[in-house]
Protein backbone atom coordinates (compact mmCIF):
# COMPACT_ATOMS: atom_id res chain seq x y z
CA UNK A 1 0.00 0.00 0.00
CA UNK A 2 1.03 3.51 -1.23
CA UNK A 3 0.49 6.84 0.56
CA UNK A 4 -0.27 8.87 -2.11
CA UNK A 5 -1.19 12.35 -0.42
CA UNK A 6 0.01 14.92 -1.83
CA UNK A 7 2.30 17.14 0.22
CA UNK A 8 0.82 20.11 0.85
CA UNK A 9 -2.04 18.16 2.22
CA UNK A 10 0.60 16.45 4.56
CA UNK A 11 1.74 19.80 5.47
CA UNK A 12 -1.65 20.54 7.17
CA UNK A 13 -2.19 17.48 9.00
CA UNK A 14 1.60 18.39 10.16
CA UNK A 15 0.42 21.99 10.96
CA UNK A 16 -2.48 20.42 12.83
CA UNK A 17 -1.22 17.58 14.78
CA UNK A 18 1.73 20.62 16.11
CA UNK A 19 -1.38 22.63 16.72
CA UNK A 20 -3.02 19.93 18.90
CA UNK A 21 0.36 19.34 20.59
CA UNK A 22 0.45 22.49 21.63
CA UNK A 23 -2.46 22.60 23.39
CA UNK A 24 -4.74 25.07 20.54
CA UNK A 25 -7.90 24.56 19.25
CA UNK A 26 -7.98 24.38 15.45
CA UNK A 27 -10.37 26.44 13.17
CA UNK A 28 -10.28 24.17 9.97
CA UNK A 29 -11.08 26.62 6.69
CA UNK A 30 -12.73 24.25 4.45
CA UNK A 31 -15.91 22.47 2.67
CA UNK A 32 -17.86 19.73 4.76
CA UNK A 33 -17.87 16.63 3.32
CA UNK A 34 -14.94 16.98 0.77
CA UNK A 35 -12.37 14.09 1.01
CA UNK A 36 -9.60 16.46 1.88
CA UNK A 37 -11.43 18.20 4.72
CA UNK A 38 -12.40 14.48 6.02
CA UNK A 39 -9.02 13.39 6.47
CA UNK A 40 -7.55 16.68 7.62
CA UNK A 41 -10.23 15.94 10.67
CA UNK A 42 -9.38 12.56 10.72
CA UNK A 43 -5.84 13.05 11.74
CA UNK A 44 -7.32 14.51 15.50
CA UNK A 45 -9.23 13.14 18.36
CA UNK A 46 -13.07 14.36 18.29
CA UNK A 47 -13.80 18.22 18.89
CA UNK A 48 -10.17 19.20 18.43
CA UNK A 49 -11.31 20.90 15.02
CA UNK A 50 -13.67 23.00 14.29
CA UNK A 51 -15.05 23.19 10.84
CA UNK A 52 -16.34 26.57 9.03
CA UNK A 53 -16.63 27.29 5.56
CA UNK A 54 -17.58 31.19 4.96
CA UNK A 55 -16.93 35.08 7.01
CA UNK A 56 -20.05 34.28 8.37
CA UNK A 57 -19.22 30.78 10.14
CA UNK A 58 -16.16 32.91 10.85
CA UNK A 59 -18.35 35.37 12.96
CA UNK A 60 -20.72 32.96 14.53
CA UNK A 61 -18.42 29.64 15.06
CA UNK A 62 -18.09 28.40 18.93
CA UNK A 63 -15.14 27.84 19.74
CA UNK A 64 -13.74 26.26 23.46
CA UNK A 65 -13.20 29.05 26.30
CA UNK A 66 -10.11 29.91 27.19
CA UNK A 67 -8.31 28.24 25.24
CA UNK A 68 -5.50 29.16 22.42
CA UNK A 69 -6.60 29.23 18.44
CA UNK A 70 -5.04 28.33 15.17
CA UNK A 71 -6.56 27.98 11.98
CA UNK A 72 -5.94 25.75 8.83
CA UNK A 73 -7.04 25.58 5.57
CA UNK A 74 -8.02 23.31 2.60
CA UNK A 75 -5.78 24.25 -0.12
CA UNK A 76 -8.31 23.86 -2.94
CA UNK A 77 -10.16 27.02 -1.82
CA UNK A 78 -10.87 30.35 -3.14
CA UNK A 79 -7.46 32.18 -2.94
CA UNK A 80 -9.93 36.04 -2.28
CA UNK A 81 -12.69 34.13 0.28
CA UNK A 82 -9.77 32.55 1.95
CA UNK A 83 -8.07 35.74 2.61
CA UNK A 84 -11.83 37.39 3.64
CA UNK A 85 -12.22 34.61 5.89
CA UNK A 86 -9.07 34.81 7.73
CA UNK A 87 -9.58 38.20 8.30
CA UNK A 88 -12.68 38.00 9.86
CA UNK A 89 -10.82 35.17 12.01
CA UNK A 90 -8.77 37.52 13.07
CA UNK A 91 -10.80 40.29 13.56
CA UNK A 92 -12.58 38.51 16.18
CA UNK A 93 -9.80 36.30 17.75
CA UNK A 94 -6.79 38.72 17.81
CA UNK A 95 -4.43 36.69 18.42
CA UNK A 96 -5.36 33.37 16.57
CA UNK A 97 -2.46 31.83 14.43
CA UNK A 98 -1.78 30.76 11.33
CA UNK A 99 -0.33 31.31 7.76
CA UNK A 100 -1.65 34.89 6.37
CA UNK A 101 -2.79 33.32 2.84
CA UNK A 102 -3.67 30.19 4.14
CA UNK A 103 -2.21 26.88 3.12
CA UNK A 104 -3.61 27.28 -0.36
CA UNK A 105 -1.92 24.90 -3.17
CA UNK A 106 0.66 27.03 -5.50
CA UNK A 107 -1.20 25.01 -8.44
CA UNK A 108 -4.90 26.33 -7.43
CA UNK A 109 -3.76 29.70 -6.76
CA UNK A 110 -1.53 29.86 -10.06
CA UNK A 111 -4.90 28.36 -12.07
CA UNK A 112 -7.14 31.20 -10.45
CA UNK A 113 -5.21 33.87 -11.70
CA UNK A 114 -4.91 32.40 -14.80
CA UNK A 115 -9.03 32.07 -15.40
CA UNK A 116 -9.12 35.63 -14.43
CA UNK A 117 -6.83 36.96 -17.06
CA UNK A 118 -8.47 34.15 -19.51
CA UNK A 119 -11.89 34.99 -18.83
CA UNK A 120 -11.45 39.09 -20.34
CA UNK A 121 -10.06 37.64 -23.74
CA UNK A 122 -12.93 34.90 -24.39
CA UNK A 123 -17.06 34.09 -24.56
CA UNK A 124 -16.84 30.91 -22.81
CA UNK A 125 -15.04 29.01 -20.43
CA UNK A 126 -14.73 25.38 -20.56
CA UNK A 127 -13.06 23.92 -16.80
CA UNK A 128 -12.12 20.16 -17.24
CA UNK A 129 -12.27 18.69 -13.69
CA UNK A 130 -14.01 16.01 -11.66
CA UNK A 131 -17.96 17.39 -10.68
CA UNK A 132 -16.58 16.60 -6.87
CA UNK A 133 -13.24 18.42 -7.64
CA UNK A 134 -13.48 22.04 -5.38
CA UNK A 135 -10.68 23.60 -6.95
CA UNK A 136 -12.30 22.74 -10.86
CA UNK A 137 -15.63 24.31 -9.35
CA UNK A 138 -14.10 27.50 -7.96
CA UNK A 139 -13.05 28.05 -11.28
CA UNK A 140 -15.46 27.52 -12.86
CA UNK A 141 -17.65 29.95 -10.80
CA UNK A 142 -14.89 32.44 -10.89
CA UNK A 143 -15.78 32.57 -14.93
CA UNK A 144 -19.75 33.06 -14.38
CA UNK A 145 -18.63 36.23 -11.52
CA UNK A 146 -16.54 37.75 -14.57
CA UNK A 147 -19.94 37.06 -16.91
CA UNK A 148 -19.08 34.25 -19.28
CA UNK A 149 -20.86 31.14 -19.81
CA UNK A 150 -18.68 28.50 -18.00
CA UNK A 151 -19.32 24.85 -17.93
CA UNK A 152 -17.43 22.19 -15.73
CA UNK A 153 -16.79 18.49 -17.71
CA UNK A 154 -15.49 15.53 -16.28
CA UNK A 155 -14.40 14.28 -20.19
CA UNK A 156 -15.07 15.85 -23.69
CA UNK A 157 -17.98 13.61 -23.50
CA UNK A 158 -20.15 16.22 -21.27
CA UNK A 159 -20.05 18.33 -24.03
CA UNK A 160 -22.88 19.89 -25.85
CA UNK A 161 -22.69 21.37 -29.12
CA UNK A 162 -25.28 24.02 -28.44
CA UNK A 163 -23.22 25.64 -26.13
CA UNK A 164 -20.80 27.03 -28.69
CA UNK A 165 -24.14 28.67 -30.66
CA UNK A 166 -23.22 32.67 -31.19
CA UNK A 167 -19.50 31.87 -29.19
CA UNK A 168 -16.20 33.38 -30.83
CA UNK A 169 -13.74 32.57 -28.51
CA UNK A 170 -13.20 29.66 -25.78
CA UNK A 171 -11.26 29.47 -23.36
CA UNK A 172 -10.15 26.66 -21.68
CA UNK A 173 -8.87 25.11 -18.17
CA UNK A 174 -8.53 22.22 -15.63
CA UNK A 175 -8.88 21.18 -12.05
CA UNK A 176 -5.08 21.20 -10.28
CA UNK A 177 -5.15 17.14 -10.71
CA UNK A 178 -6.64 17.35 -14.29
CA UNK A 179 -5.02 14.46 -16.89
CA UNK A 180 -3.16 17.08 -19.32
CA UNK A 181 -4.62 14.57 -22.27
CA UNK A 182 -8.52 15.07 -21.27
CA UNK A 183 -7.80 18.70 -21.86
CA UNK A 184 -5.98 17.83 -25.45
CA UNK A 185 -9.14 15.59 -26.16
CA UNK A 186 -11.48 18.81 -25.55
CA UNK A 187 -9.41 20.92 -27.86
CA UNK A 188 -9.25 17.56 -30.17
CA UNK A 189 -13.34 17.87 -30.22
CA UNK A 190 -13.26 21.90 -30.80
CA UNK A 191 -11.15 20.86 -33.79
CA UNK A 192 -13.02 18.39 -35.48
CA UNK A 193 -16.43 19.99 -34.86
CA UNK A 194 -15.57 23.68 -36.34
CA UNK A 195 -13.81 24.77 -39.29
CA UNK A 196 -11.03 27.14 -38.68
CA UNK A 197 -9.84 27.19 -35.42
CA UNK A 198 -6.90 28.57 -33.79
CA UNK A 199 -5.19 27.53 -30.65
CA UNK A 200 -3.27 29.55 -28.80
CA UNK A 201 -1.66 28.86 -25.24
CA UNK A 202 -2.19 31.16 -22.55
CA UNK A 203 1.20 31.59 -20.18
CA UNK A 204 0.45 33.19 -16.75
CA UNK A 205 3.72 31.24 -15.57
CA UNK A 206 5.55 27.94 -15.74
CA UNK A 207 5.45 26.21 -12.78
CA UNK A 208 8.48 24.19 -11.99
CA UNK A 209 7.38 22.96 -8.51
CA UNK A 210 8.39 18.57 -8.08
CA UNK A 211 7.43 16.39 -5.28
CA UNK A 212 9.60 13.18 -4.47
CA UNK A 213 7.93 10.05 -5.23
CA UNK A 214 7.30 7.43 -2.33
CA UNK A 215 9.76 5.98 -1.52
CA UNK A 216 8.48 2.57 -2.82
CA UNK A 217 8.38 3.94 -6.19
CA UNK A 218 11.85 5.29 -6.44
CA UNK A 219 13.12 2.16 -5.05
Amino acid sequence: MLDATCPLVLKVHYSAKRHYNAGRHIILIGHAGHAEVEGTIGQLPDGAITLIRNEEDAETVRVPENKELAYITQTTLSVAETRKIIVALKRRFPSIIGPDAGDLCYATGNRQAAVLDLCKQVDMLLVVGAKNSSNSSRLMELGLEQGIKSHLIATVKDLDENWFQDIETVGISSGASAPEVLVQEVVDWIKEKFSSVEVENLVKLIENTKFNLPKALQD
